[in-house]
Parts: structure tokens; C-alpha cells; sequence
């Protein structure tokens, strides 16, 4: 196949024929673009949640803690679900999941925006949360699917589409929501909507293509590690995903208050860094894959974690200025390891896509809720500066790579 010709075939895809066969070695640009921009929608929807927290705290009076309890209630939620959700399509494709589970996503939103109590609004974090356990598994086996073999490429580009709708999410928040109140989370529904189309039209192409691009990637998968050395992947794994989410938490949904309490800072003004923030993330991301594709898994891990302990150190000890530079740094460097974790993953357990992309999502997802949480009790009792010289050692933690076993990568 010429250069020529795969371009016209990746252009062309989502209305070829179903009789045409993938072949093998084709990175699908529009269906991994697809897919990205479906994440983007999805994680905006999500990161809205946390960038309401202080609007949320004013009107129902609420704690830190409290605050942390609707943060764990959506988290956990999404992340005890993924993994059987994952398990279940290995098995049982279900490729109309992908639009179902953001029709969900849509009636948290309504829910949010008009609750009226404290266990409303921790009902609507729980719906919304169930959206996205039905999302991320079955989002992350169709960029793969499209992949052609570039696995990291197609899942950083996955989940840099995720990243940039966390970034974009609290700068709507700021736009649209701070300034009309609650009420006004309701326009995030056009988000919700526009997503189910693109998943709609996501699902024609895995029906019509999704298995064959399976069974050409699948003759040349590896044989993966050993019942033994995968227990001991796991565990390592654990810890990365610990320190990581756990400090990313610390920002996602208490950098605000932080901001504000340090350097006197307004709502509004603490989203705009938040976002700052969050675009370093969704750029270090969009990084992490091709570089693993280069060098391996392994080595990206080495970087994200070591290369950004340094800044996390400094990171509390900084005035404004340096402290948007220091998290723009941490965020650009940490969050290149997740694409790296997710694909080395896949290549550890080949053939449980669903399977391994339910935990690693579930495991982020639980892990940042209870992050979260307990952060949240933590700022009650110590105070939120306190919080941040503590997480500052989290990526310290990386250093357990040194026990990761080697795949192929």
C-alpha cells in the first residue's frame, strides 16, 4: 500500500463499505480522532463536577470533607464498574453501550443542575459517574481496534482528548456557571448530546470494521508475562497509579482553594491557572504515547515520575508566579505516564482489552476518589497549604519502576 493510498483509506473510513477488510498497519486517523474528541466531550462533562466545588461549598454550606464525599461518591462509582464492565464485552461486545452510557452521562447533568440538597447532589455525582464506567473501556478498545499497531500513539491521542476536555471544562465552569449559578450546568447537556452522536457514529464503524482490525492486530500480539510476573506488575502498577492520581487529585479538586487561600486570589482567577494546569497535562499526555512507541513503557514511566519530583518539592515553598509555572511543569511531565501504564498493561494481559482498560481507568478513578476524600479530611483538619507540602513526596513513589517487569516494550 502507498503512502497515497492509506491517507485516502483513513479519510474515507467511516464510509467505506462493510465487506472492505482493514489492513493491517493503518493508523485510523478519524476514528482515533474520533474517539479523542468523544473523550474531550466526556472528561469536559467531568471536570466541570470538581470546578463547581466552591460554587457548590457557598450554597449548600458545605465542608471540605463533604466536598470530598461528592468527589469519592462519583469516582468510586465510575471506577467499580469499569472493570466488569470491561470483562462482560470482552466476552459480550455491546458496541451500542458507547452511546447508552453517555445518555446517562446527559440525566446527570439534569440532576445536577437541579438539585436542591446535599443527597441530590451526591445522587447526580453517582449517575454521572456511571456514565463514565461505561465510557472509558469501551472508548479505549475502539482507539486501540484503530490503532494499527501503534498502540501508545492511538491511546495517548485518546487520552489527550480526555486531558484537553479536563482543561476546557473549568473555563467553561468559569464562563458559564460561576457567574448564573447551579442552574446553568444545565448547558453542559449540548456536550452530552454531541458526544452521543459522535459515539453513535463511532459504533457503525466498529460494527462494520471493529472485528476484522481485531483479528489482524491479534496475530501480532505477544504472549504477555507469566501468571506470577503479572501479580507482581499489578502491584507496582497499583503504587504508580496511587502516587500519581493521588497528587493529580490535589489539584484537579483543591488547587482552587489552595489558590485562593495562598494568594488571595478570585474563583474565577484560580480557574484560569487550573486550566494552565490542566493543558500542560493534555500536552504531556499527547507526548507519553509516541515516545513510548520510541523508547518503551518502562522508560517514559522512569521520566514522569523522577523527572517531576524535583518541581512537586519546590512546588509549595513558590510564590503565584512560580507556582503556575512549577504546576504547568508538573502537570506537563507526570501525566505523560498514563498512556505508558495503560498500554504496558495491555501488552502484559493480551487479548482482556476491556478487561485492562476498565481497571486502569477504574483504578484512576477509584484511587483519585479516594485521594480525594481523604485529602479533603486532611485540609479540615490540617489546612489545605499543609495538604500540598505533604503530596509534594507522592512522586517519589516512582521509584518502584525499578521492580516493573520488562514486555516488549
Amino acid at each position: 500500500m502507498t503512502a497515497k493510498t492509506a491517507v485516502l483509506e483513513t479519510t474515507d473510513v467511516l464510509s467505506a463499505p462493510a465487506a472492505a477488510e482493514p489492513v493491517r498497519g493503518t493508523f485510523y486517523v478519524r476514528i482515533v480522532g474520533a474517539a479523542a474528541l468523544a473523550h474531550l466531550l466526556n472528561d469536559l462533562i467531568q471536570a466541570m463536577l470538581p470546578s463547581i466545588f466552591p460554587l457548590l461549598k457557598t450554597q449548600f454550606s458545605l465542608s471540605f470533607s463533604e466536598i470530598g464525599m461528592i468527589a469519592l461518591t462519583y469516582q468510586v462509582t465510575a471506577s467499580l464498574l469499569q472493570p466488569w464492565i470491561g470483562l462482560y464485552t470482552d466476552r459480550h461486545p455491546m458496541p451500542y453501550l458507547l452511546p447508552s452510557g453517555m445518555g446517562m452521562t446527559l440525566l446527570g447533568i439534569l440532576l445536577l443542575a437541579t438539585a436542591d440538597s446535599y443527597a441530590m447532589l451526591l445522587v447526580a455525582s453517582a449517575v454521572v459517574g456511571v456514565g463514565s464506567a461505561t465510557f472509558h473501556p469501551e472508548a479505549s478498545r475502539v482507539a486501540r481496534m484503530a490503532s494499527g499497531g501503534r498502540f501508545g500513539t492511538a491511546q495517548s491521542t485518546f487520552q489527550v482528548g480526555g486531558n484537553t476536555g479536563s482543561a476546557i471544562g473549568p473555563l467553561l465552569t468559569a464562563v458559564i456557571v460561576i457567574p448564573y449559578g447551579q442552574s446553568a450546568v444545565a448547558w453542559f447537556a449540548v456536550a452530552a448530546v454531541f458526544a452521543i452522536w459522535v459515539l453513535f457514529r463511532l459504533t457503525g464503524w466498529t460494527l462494520t470494521h471493529g472485528q476484522a482490525q481485531l483479528k489482524s492486530l491479534s496475530r501480532g500480539k505477544g504472549e504477555g508475562l507469566r501468571r506470577g510476573r503479572i501479580v507482581q506488575a499489578i502491584v507496582v502498577i497499583c503504587l504508580l497509579i496511587f502516587a500519581k492520581f493521588v497528587y493529580i487529585a490535589s489539584l484537579t479538586n483543591y488547587f482552587t482553594f489552595y489558590l485562593i487561600q495562598r494568594f488571595g486570589l478570585s474563583t474565577q482567577e484560580s480557574q484560569m491557572i487550573l486550566f494552565a494546569f490542566l493543558a500542560a497535562v493534555a500536552v504531556g499526555t499527547f507526548a507519553g504515547g509516541p515516545v513510548g512507541d520510541r523508547i518503551g513503557r518502562r522508560a517514559v514511566i522512569w521520566i514522569s515520575f523522577l523527572g517531576v519530583a524535583p518541581f512537586a518539592l519546590a512546588l509549595p515553598y513558590a510564590n503565584l508566579f512560580w507556582t503556575v509555572v512549577l504546576a504547568s511543569t508538573v502537570g506537563l511531565i507526570m501525566s505523560s505516564a498514563f498512556a505508558a501504564l495503560v498500554v504496558y498493561a495491555q501488552e502484559a494481559v493480551p487479548g482482556r482489552v476491556g478487561l485492562v482498560s476498565g481497571l486502569m481507568f477504574g483504578l484512576m478513578f477509584g484511587i483519585g476518589g479516594i485521594g480525594a476524600a481523604g485529602l479533603g479530611q486532611l485540609a479540615d483538619t490540617y489546612g489545605i497549604v499543609w495538604v500540598y507540602t505533604l503530596t509534594s513526596f507522592l512522586p517519589l513513589l516512582g521509584l518502584v519502576t525499578v521492580f516493573l517487569p520488562k514486555t516488549g516494550q
